[in-house]
């Protein structure tokens, strides 16, 4: 199965590949609906998980969004572990056109993964709601930038993560590339993700490639249809695949 992977990669040079929260969980990053999820996990606020990160809930209670926000989704000290490193790789060989991820964490850019496309944005971007400024990860996490754990910009206005939360929309644009870059693609490459999460996960269907790549723990509903289905880590598959002769 290992060989059949490492021969659709090595004839082809228009991969994409779209990922999910499983493609960081070996950098130590939990994902949402496994056992282990946060999803799974009783808050400390007698709230859901779904109800805190909320769009609304963000602007009636600041405190209690960040409070749990920079505890269970900011993760500044992972790293990118071999299936970030091996799609950056894929990139820089000239294979891999794009990665279209439904993570927030930044792993893809920091192994080195220049055409990312983050579905649900990211927490290392960060934007004042009052005036429009941008700021890293370090100001928000910083307490001195902060009142009562919630971040504010010199110009007193509150600062909202690049985050897709419930209630919002995807970003018009991001939505259009990663579509484009599937369409356009002669294999894609699914991991990570068990693609129950909408309107991202049906992003898949617009493929129209010769080769269909499907490396997730559990089942996904487009095994079916799949060349090739790998039931295990990502990062364990991609690592051998990539950078093992």
């Amino acid at each position: 199965m290992y060989d059949e992977l490492r021969e659709i990669i090595k004839n082809s040079d228009n991969i994409v590949f779209f990922g999910g929260a499983g493609v960081s969980t070996e950098s130590g990053i939990p994902d949402f609906r496994s056992e282990k999820g946060l999803y799974k996990a009783r808050t400390e606020y007698g709230l859901s998980p779904e109800e805190i990160i909320d769009v609304d809930f963000f602007y009636k209670d600041p405190k209690t969004f960040y409070d749990y926000y920079k505890k269970n989704l900011v993760a500044q000290w992972a790293k990118p572990n071999d299936a970030h490193k091996a799609l950056a790789e894929l990139e820089r060989q000239g294979k891999l056109k794009a990665v279209v991820t439904q993570n927030i964490d930044g792993l893809h850019q920091m192994a080195g993964s220049k055409k990312v496309y983050e579905l649900h944005g990211s927490v290392l971007r960060n934007r004042c709601i009052k005036c429009g400024r941008k700021f890293d990860l370090d100001y928000i996490m910083d307490e001195k930038n902060c009142r009562d754990g919630v971040p504010f910009c010199p110009c007193g206005g509150m600062i909202k993560p690049d985050v897709v939360l419930y209630g919002e929309n995807l970003d018009d644009r991001c939505i259009r590339d990663s579509i484009a870059a599937i369409q356009s693609a002669d294999v894609l490459i699914i991991g990570g993700t068990s693609l129950v999460v909408y309107p991202a996960a049906g992003f898949v269907h617009y493929f129209k490639g010769s080769k269909l790549v499907v490396i997730n723990l559990s089942d996904t509903g487009i095994d079916d249809a799949a060349d090739v289905v790998v039931r295990a880590p990502i990062g364990e598959v991609l690592g051998k695949v990539v950078f093992e002769k």
